[in-house]
């Protein structure tokens, strides 16, 4: 910190400037999560943005689950459970479902996984086409922004479960509590000042099937003219922004 009574984007590193003004644009960005993690990276972008065009490119460039992470507290008011609590709890068919839904070490990664319910927007017809698919993924950032502005919502009146989008929700601490592309995703999100709605889509190697590598990625982010961000760019980002927003509270 500098002291600066006017703090703002030059309080974070020259790449997480790059980064946040990208997202602020409603642009692509390459998030790379951490060695020994997960270690891949994926496309992200705010949710309300998405095009049908962006979906064909995920699909195509990138190849791995799109999905959008939300926002906890946003979550939390729109009653998204965790996909394996609802398995958890489930009555019928409970010993078959225990035996596969995810325990404590299951992970080799983390200690849990961030998956909620997977939806579809009700104006979709099957819900899978690129342009289905767009406009689920808008209707979920909007209604991310519209929770925020307390509007209350009735999730099931915009959205039909089982779907084709998964949504992931974000750890209440977000990087304190977990290091995922969730929580990731969301606070550069918060950091950028935008709608914490983002979508995620893992990038797959083409010639091994295997998550494609650090340098690789890295490599199409300078031939495609992406900014490339790693989780502990992120993490050291949000310390500043506590700092700010404590500064200016």
């Amino acid at each position: 910190m500098n002291g600066n009574k006017n703090p703002g984007l030059k309080e974070y590193s020259e790449n997480m400037q790059k980064a946040i003004k990208a997202l602020q644009n409603n642009e692509m960005v390459l998030l790379f999560d951490l060695e020994g993690r997960e270690a891949e990276t994926d496309f992200t972008m705010p949710a309300k943005a998405v095009t049908p065009s962006d979906i064909r490119l995920m699909r195509k460039d990138a190849g791995g689950l799109i999905c959008v992470a939300l926002d906890h507290q946003v979550s939390e008011k729109l009653c998204l459970p965790f996909m394996a609590d609802i398995l958890k709890d489930s009555n019928h068919c409970r010993e078959a479902l225990d035996r596969v839904v995810e325990k404590g070490g299951d992970l080799k990664y983390d200690s849990r996984s961030s998956f909620s319910i997977w939806v579809n927007h009700r104006d979709t017809r099957t819900g899978i086409p690129d342009n289905d698919r767009a406009l689920t993924i808008n209707k979920l950032g909007e209604v991310v922004e519209r929770t925020l502005n307390d509007e209350q919502i009735h999730f099931g009146s915009e959205f039909r479960t089982p779907g084709h989008v998964a949504t992931l929700r974000a750890a209440k601490d977000l990087v304190h509590g977990r290091m995922g592309q969730t929580e990731l995703s969301i606070t550069l999100a918060k950091i950028a000042g935008i709608t914490p709605a983002m979508v995620v889509c893992e990038m797959l190697d083409d010639n091994n099937g295997k998550a494609l590598s650090k340098d690789d990625a890295k490599k199409y982010g300078e031939k495609h003219n992406l900014v490339f961000i790693e989780g502990e760019e992120i993490a050291e980002a949000y310390e500043v922004w506590l700092s700010l927003k404590s500064w200016k509270s």
